[in-house]
């Protein structure tokens, strides 16, 4: 039946450029493919599909395939021989992996629609899609994403709504280019600091997540819009601290003398240092006290100060202030705070 529908489509020869056989009832891709190899776009959308047929791989030069609202369990191997490839759209099948190897090929590829799948991670091969404009995995059952999303540095517009993810990796701070950036209603309980790294962010949706505070940065992003409604944000209200003694662990002291030794470019802790890998993988972890600009590793007092959104902003209409989360290294700088520095009830 899909070879006697790609008969008709063929009237105008082999040297067609655009076959589009959509909502057809096609269970099975038409073997005659391989007789356009010529072929630039491909429309099989709204169809009964389940596999790709391995004469696919000979479309060399197709630049557009639709494969949108079919039965494909996985992302198929065979896409990796479509090197020309820039627009490819899986929407609303029943995709659940990704066949091995199949973004080696794919390194012209502008945009991936993913969305209504049922995908519940990403290959690390991912990061491999390098040419990547547009990606969206909405309405799916992503519960991480890879660290390796970082080498999509050409990535403009990401949508992860819907999903059931809990964190953004760092990483995202390498998406220098990223404008636009969907994780509504999912389970997000922060935004990893590398988001204020994210500097022509111009759309952040946010709402329906679990969060609470925002990185100190957060308040320099150059957003046009940005929504936050169904989240639990914090409220301003004033916290009475009872002073406690600081019992801090050798590690800790250690580790808060070495980056503090570092941060003064002690020319001998540096070389030493370079020594013990392990222990430069520890104190790269370490964070900065907002009031007495010291590191500290493990132990701190978690505060939140509250400032006024920007101007600029196209906002939720419930945010009235933001609520940035402040770390400090001890309660004798929890003392020494301003008057907006609050801290956190611990329920």
């Amino acid at each position: 039946m899909a070879d006697r529908w790609l008969v008709r489509a063929l009237k105008g020869g082999t040297n067609t450029k655009i076959i589009t056989l959509n909502g057809k009832n096609i269970t099975k891709m038409p073997s005659a493919l391989e007789k356009l190899p010529g072929l630039k776009t491909l429309d099989l959308q709204n169809n009964q599909i389940s596999k790709v047929c391995p004469e696919i791989s000979t479309l060399t030069q197709l630049i557009v395939l639709n494969l949108g609202n079919n039965h494909l369990e996985e992302v198929p191997e065979e896409m990796k021989y479509l090197t020309s490839l820039r627009k490819l759209h899986l929407f609303k099948n029943r995709i659940s992996r990704f066949a091995s190897g199949t973004c080696d090929g794919l390194q012209n590829l502008i945009l991936l629609n993913l969305n209504n799948n049922r995908l519940s991670c990403l290959p690390q091969e991912v990061g491999r899609l390098k040419s990547l404009i547009y990606l969206s995995i909405n309405n799916n059952q992503l519960t991480s994403i890879p660290a390796e999303l970082g080498h999509l540095t050409d990535l403009s517009d990401l949508q992860l709504n819907y999903n059931q993810l809990i964190c953004i990796p760092e990483e995202i701070k390498f998406l220098k280019k990223l404008q636009k950036l969907f994780l509504a209603r999912n389970n997000i309980e922060a935004l990893p600091e590398g988001i204020c790294d994210l500097k022509k962010l111009r759309i952040l949706d946010i709402a329906g997540n679990i969060i609470q505070t925002f990185p100190p940065g957060f308040k320099d992003l150059q957003l046009k819009e940005f929504y936050c409604e169904g989240n639990p944000l914090l409220v301003q209200k004033p916290i009475i601290a009872v002073p406690q003694e600081e019992i801090w662990s050798l590690q800790e002291i250690t580790s808060r003398f070495i980056m503090n030794e570092l941060a003064e470019n002690n020319s001998f802790i540096m070389q030493t240092i370079e020594l013990y890998p392990e222990a430069k993988n520890i104190i790269s972890q370490g964070k900065k006290c907002s009031i007495c600009g010291k590191f500290f590793f493990t132990i701190w007092l978690e505060c939140v100060q509250f400032v006024p959104p920007s101007k600029k902003w196209k906002i939720s209409r419930n945010l009235d202030l933001v609520p940035l989360q402040i770390l400090l290294c001890s309660y004798q700088c929890f003392n020494r705070r301003g008057p907006n520095l609050f801290g956190i009830a611990q329920v």
